[in-house]
């Protein structure tokens, strides 16, 4: 990987602030009772930045924090999932439905309700309502003939897997295929106008080859293991191919036709199918059906207004059309008052980011965006309606904040955004194969407005003392009875792995999925006036009911912490001759502390600057 520019640092320099004492965003309390141990960032290689993430650590634009779990009156976990293993429920479909609907020009904006199904019949009182829900069951249909298609997919996978095709033993991801909207169909080649859906699993299943004949290279200098017939047969234009060999005798009783194309597998309208369309379309229409307006609404019978969606991912900037959308937003979905919500606190929050940029060079694995911050638009018929703040890194997409045009409540947005972020990063394992997560922040079982978050099933949380991943499914029954868990204890994980609880769409929906708008992003840490080093809250004086045996000075060793004093760089060991002993008393505690909140590795890769 390179960065972009010669004159961009190439490491990270971060400055310590110790422990702090703050009021929670989240309960509200009027004590200050949210208590972090927290960083400022002056540059940090995003390859940092996922190792300070794999230890609980976040950041509100460069200031980087990490809530001390056993105190915090909130504590957060941080929360996962692996894209290529999401699995929708009943509730997300339907966002995806209502989007559809919407863009299509069907959606009865007037009377529809998020905290119901659209497709019921009493959403609608309106004279659209019997083709409204004729459209909605057209697409929830589209959905479920998606749905099926992805599981002949992954069928014909496994048969190829037992008939020697594919090795056995390289996990392959699941098969998803998509509804292409009639917009990109005019984009495509002359005869394309028939193709209803397609599927880039070619492309995954290449990448998954590659990664399991690297690792056979790695471990083997011999021969790698035998994962298709010779090499050429991992690409993705070869697997395909091989693919819809196997899927065509099914496809056609379904009426459709298969083909690949150049890696893809696409499905077309049958040539009978096709004709009984144009026909219809071509057909005269009758003087008594021509377009009809209603009072109260676009609704039209005959003719629909179909709308365009675009998705455009920038660089983090300020731009003022952004900020004009973030401003209303928190003013009417979070009742901020004008006065706090300022260009300058917009600025520190969600623009600024000591995230080096890393731009794709020839042979890296990189994808075509590069790494680091990025601001996602959602634009509709060009009006900006939603902004997504990410950070993509080498194995994730890390989601930070989502602000939305309140007037386009009704669509969700920030499930909708969640589904396109979490396929972005399989559309884009091709090009870095360690690209495999989506990570969603904080998650807070307390907190009813985080609880959105475990629909994204099958989620993991971060155990806050050993770093390790453990199953939502495991977490959940004992976050139920205490808010901090050492979740990774070996007598948990045993009585938990023997019986995993199931969750299914039912629960899903009742506990997660209709609680409250799905908008519990990131809260600003530190505003201006707050951004002042509380050194009551560093001093060795107070209990830490985190301590252990580790934080005995003669067993933590700080001699090879990274110091940067005067525009150099020098381990304490190096450096040390140089303080007084009371000097060199607070350093080293100061340095225990640091060395033991970022863990030993970091410590001695980062520069933990001191002016």
């Amino acid at each position: 990987m390179a960065s972009s520019s010669s004159n961009t640092p190439k490491e990270s320099v971060v400055d310590d602030r110790g422990r702090r004492r703050t009021s929670c965003g989240y309960c509200r309390s009027s004590r200050d009772n949210s208590i972090s141990h927290g960083m400022w960032a002056h540059s940090l290689t995003v390859d940092d930045y996922q190792d300070l993430l794999d230890c609980g650590w976040r950041r509100s634009g460069c200031f980087l924090y990490k809530p001390e779990m056993e105190r915090t009156c909130c504590p957060s976990y941080t929360i996962r999932l692996k894209a290529s293993n999401f699995v929708p429920s009943k509730e997300q479909l339907r966002v995806s439905i209502r989007m559809q609907r919407f863009l299509d020009g069907t959606l009865d904006v007037k009377k529809v309700d998020v905290t119901e199904d659209p497709t019921k019949s009493g959403n609608f009182s309106s004279p659209m309502s019997e083709e409204s829900l004729a459209a909605g069951s057209e697409n929830k249909d589209e959905v479920e003939k998606s749905l099926h298609l992805s599981n002949q997919i992954d069928n014909v996978i496994h048969i190829l897997i037992e008939r020697g095709e594919f090795a056995s033993g390289i996990q392959l991801p699941k098969a998803s295929v998509k509804r292409v909207s009639q917009g990109k169909r005019k984009l495509l080649v002359n005869g394309s106008e028939d193709l209803l859906y397609s599927s880039n699993i070619a492309f995954q299943i290449a990448a998954s080859i590659k990664r399991a004949q690297s690792c056979d290279k790695v471990v083997n200098d011999s021969k790698p293991s035998r994962v298709c017939e010779k090499e050429n047969d991992s690409s993705p234009k070869i697997i395909a191919e091989k693919l819809v060999a196997s899927l065509d005798p099914t496809v056609k009783n379904s009426g459709l036709s298969i083909r690949a194309c150049n890696g893809h597998i696409n499905f077309y309208a049958s040539s009978k199918q096709v004709s009984l369309n144009r026909s219809v379309q071509n057909a005269p229409v009758p003087k008594n059906s021509r377009m009809k307006h209603y009072s109260g609404g676009n609704c039209l019978i005959g003719q629909v207004k179909r709308r365009k969606l675009e998705i455009r991912l920038n660089r983090s900037s300020f731009d003022p059309e952004e900020f004009a959308l973030y401003r209303r937003y928190q003013l009417k979905v979070h009742n901020d008052k004008p006065q706090n919500v300022t260009e300058n606190s917009y600025r520190s929050f969600l623009v600024d980011t000591p995230l080096i940029q890393v731009s794709p060079t020839g042979g890296s694995t990189v994808p075509p965006c590069g790494f680091g911050s990025f601001h996602q638009q959602y634009l509709i018929d060009g009006q900006l309606v939603a902004v997504g703040v990410i950070d993509i890194l080498p194995k994730c997409l890390s989601s930070k904040y989502l602000f939305w045009d309140p007037d386009f409540a009704y669509l969700s947005l920030g499930k909708y955004s969640a589904f396109q972020e979490i396929g972005w990063v399989k559309e884009n394992q091709v090009y870095c194969p360690s690209l495999q997560y989506y990570y969603l922040g904080y998650y807070i079982h307390s907190c009813n407005k985080m609880r959105y978050k475990a629909a994204y099933h099958p989620s993991e949380l971060l155990c806050p003392l050993r770093y390790q991943w453990v199953p939502f499914d495991i977490a959940r029954p004992l976050l139920d009875r205490k808010p901090y868990v050492v979740l990774s204890d070996s007598s948990i994980l045993q009585n938990g792995e023997s019986s995993l609880p199931q969750i299914t769409d039912d629960v899903m929906g009742r506990d997660f999925d209709d609680v409250g708008q799905e908008d519990a992003n990131d809260v600003p840490m530190l505003d201006e006036e707050e951004m002042v080093d509380s050194e009551s809250e560093c001093s060795d004086d107070e209990p830490d009911l985190e301590t252990t045996s580790d934080d005995d000075p003669e067993i933590v060793d700080v001699s090879k912490v990274l110091l940067g004093i005067k525009g150099s760089h020098v381990k304490y060991k190096d450096l040390w001759v140089v303080f007084d002993p009371e000097q060199r008393s607070y350093l080293e505690s100061r340095l225990r502390r640091y060395r033991k909140v970022v863990g030993p590795a970091l410590s001695e890769r980062m520069v933990h600057s001191l002016g």
